[in-house]
């Protein structure tokens, strides 16, 4: 470990104290709702790793949607090598991962919270975690001895198990955790005690809110992710009443006779009603109570509007109440990321604790009228990365080098001391992290989406992201390339695919993808069912 190193005596030689790892990752938080990063909330206990250490201003996922973002991170491996391309996957478990690894060189390791694999976690001393996505309230838990639903918020209930594994953790050995959260994932439910803490603040709006899609391609016309249409009123905007939730929405049967948008219009509708119902009734009779109080207003301010305001105002509107909602839940992670450096702190474990913060991808928070994620544009492809470890990362600093997810298992790995398998494709970001980036560092960073048709209708592409460009090919049902000077048009608001004038620069972002694809071993990336398949037998 170098200067690193913390030494300690033992049976008459110096022994190097390995450093502890934890590995916060949250669910669907993006820059523009941190502080740090000049967002429109505060979140001073993750402003904190920033302040004591550094931030890292372009860190890339290579698939921006939760299982696929997970499983490059445990196997530092792209999508098409590790086989879990979308969320429709099972994770193979018996392949190689980082806290296999760690654990294999002494480390108790614990796996708590949002897994979303599809699996039962390997290489972990205690693992406790939410069924599929999970709940809000009063969660389901997956353990060894079973299932358990923990009364209580999940966030809290997260932060609770992280603490119990490290009050009960053998004392002598370093540890690695994952704490993973919930929130702020869809449908965006505070904590009891942060109900309304926004009611009367109003969020400044994106200056591509109310885009028209004009200057791009077909997939972002057809996707169904926009705050205008595709927000359901019960599940995202909470806007029924007790009375209404009560009421039964049945499904439509695609005779013919309907217009398919209007059964599928009809069918969200029953969905949303019945999956709020479900989260609804998880709360205690006394926090209905409280739920009930607090959205009452928003309810009859959106009566009163419906059929009135113009569809401008109605989005606006709806932007405001899903920012309250967003907010209030990652206040809950920022709250709570507080108690747990609390603990490390009164434990002594703080500065021997090397501290990743970071999301499962970015998020769109109204930018291009959308919520969710998926598309390879800026919002969600960039995901925020902190890395707190005082014996080498200078505090406050900043970096703007190229960093992907995958890069977190070799990085933690060499902290170790643990050889680096030469089938990771990430680089260890120690050296980064440290203020000295190695010559040699790339200078591009590759994405592959796969999952269409399904949720949200984001079609499949694949690209490549340099300092200046970004190149992107639809694929699947399409045969469309999109190109960004992000110089020019950082909003990723007009491809310049077809100008003449980028005529060059097309030329040269073509090969660059063709060689960053080689790089990755993403052969075959046109494939249906994605290239994975063909190099299986070679992981």
């Amino acid at each position: 470990m170098g200067s690193a190193a913390i030494a300690s005596a033992s049976c008459g030689r110096q022994q190097v104290q390995k450093p502890n790892f934890i590995v916060i990752m949250t669910d669907d938080h993006t820059m523009q709702a941190m502080s740090c990063y000049g967002g429109v909330m505060q979140t001073p206990n993750l402003d904190r790793l920033a302040r004591e250490g550094v931030r890292m201003d372009r860190c890339y996922v290579s698939n921006a949607l939760s299982g696929p973002s997970r499983a490059c991170i445990l196997t530092g491996k792209l999508s098409h090598m590790n086989g879990f391309t979308d969320n429709s996957r099972t994770f193979d478990g018996d392949q190689q991962t980082f806290p296999k690894l760690l654990h294999a060189d002494g480390y108790q390791t614990a796996m708590i919270g949002k897994w979303h694999l599809n699996s039962a976690p390997q290489g972990f001393d205690y693992w406790s975690i939410l069924k599929g996505q999970g709940e809000y309230y009063s969660p389901l838990f997956i353990e060894e001895d079973g299932e358990h639903v923990v009364p209580g918020y999940v966030t809290d209930i997260i932060t609770d198990k992280a603490i119990g594994f490290l009050e009960g953790r053998d004392r002598s050995k370093p540890f690695a955790m994952l704490y993973y959260h919930k929130a702020p994932h869809r449908n965006w439910m505070p904590a009891q005690r942060h109900l309304g803490m926004f009611e009367g603040h109003t969020f400044p709006e994106p200056e591509t809110l109310l885009d028209d899609y004009s200057g791009r391609g077909s997939a972002a016309r057809e996707q169904e992710m926009t705050i205008a249409r595709h927000m359901w009123p019960a599940w995202d905007l909470k806007i029924m009443t007790p009375q209404e939730l009560e009421q039964d929405y049945a499904r439509l049967d695609d005779t013919g006779d309907a217009n398919a948008d209007d059964v599928k219009r009809a069918n969200d509708m029953s969905k949303s009603y019945s999956q709020f119902r479900d989260a609804y009734n998880r709360m205690t009779a006394e926090e209905k109570a409280k739920w009930n109080k607090t959205y009452a207003p928003r309810i009859a301010e959106y009566k009163a509007m419906e059929g009135k305001a113009s569809p401008e105002e109605m989005v606006r509107w709806k932007y405001q109440q899903y920012m309250k909602d967003y907010c209030a839940v990652v206040h809950g992670v920022d709250e709570n990321v507080g108690r747990l450096f609390e603990y490390l702190e009164a434990e002594g474990l703080m500065d021997n604790t090397v501290i990743i913060y970071t999301s499962d991808q970015g998020f769109f928070l109204g930018e291009h009228g959308w919520f969710d994620k998926r598309f390879m544009y800026e919002e969600c492809e960039r995901t925020p990365m902190l890395v707190r470890y005082p014996a080498e990362i200078p505090a406050g600093s900043v970096n703007a080098d190229f960093a992907m997810n995958i890069d977190i298992a070799p990085t933690l790995l060499d902290y170790a001391g643990v050889k680096i398998p030469k089938d990771i494709q990430g680089r260890s970001l120690r050296p980064v992290l440290a203020g000295d980036t190695p010559r040699n560092w790339r200078d591009a960073v590759y994405y592959h989406y796969y999952e269409y048709p399904s949720w949200h209708s984001v079609k499949r592409h694949y690209g490549i992201r340099t300092e200046r460009y970004k190149l992107i090919h639809f694929y699947n049902d399409v045969d469309e390339w999109e190109l960004y000077d992000l110089q020019e048009d950082p909003r990723e608001m007009h491809s310049v695919y077809d100008d003449p004038e980028y005529a060059d620069v097309r030329r040269d972002m073509h090969r660059r993808l063709k060689k960053i694809q080689k790089q990755y071993r993403d052969d075959d990336p046109d494939e249906n069912l994605g290239s994975w398949f063909l190099g299986a037998d070679k992981l």
